[in-house]
Order: structure tokens, then C-alpha cells, then sequence
């Protein structure tokens, strides 16, 4: 198996928990909190995300060829 998969299995198996994870128990309270913490890493990573193709758009600007 090549690095690369292992890692992606690794942030996939992450995501997985995170989602199947059961949350019958949990209370009001919890369940906002767990929203709230949902709610911030999707902020968190749409941002990583508009950060990225930016600097692709960046990247592909400085080489492509005129």
C-alpha cells in the first residue's frame, strides 16, 4: 500500500467515526455543542479549501505559458 492511501484511509476512517458514531444518549446541551463543533470544522475546512484552489489559481498563472 502506498503512503499516500494509507493517509487518505486514515482521514476517511476519521470521518466515518464522526459520523456513525451514536448519538441517541446525547443530550440537548451535548447536541448543540457537537453542532457548534461540526459547524466550525466545516467553516475551517472551507476555508482551507478557498486557501487551496487560490493558490493553485496562483501557481498556474505564474507557469502557464504566455
Amino acid at each position: 500500500m502506498e503512503p499516500d492511501e494509507s493517509l487518505a484511509r486514515l482521514r476517511a476512517d476519521a470521518a466515518q467515526k464522526l459520523g456513525g458514531e451514536d448519538i441517541d444518549a446525547y443530550s440537548l446541551d451535548e447536541l448543540d455543542a457537537r453542532i457548534a463543533l461540526c459547524r466550525a470544522e466545516i467553516a475551517r475546512c472551507e476555508a482551507r479549501k478557498a486557501f487551496a484552489a487560490q493558490h493553485r489559481l496562483s501557481a498556474e498563472a505564474l507557469f502557464r505559458k504566455s
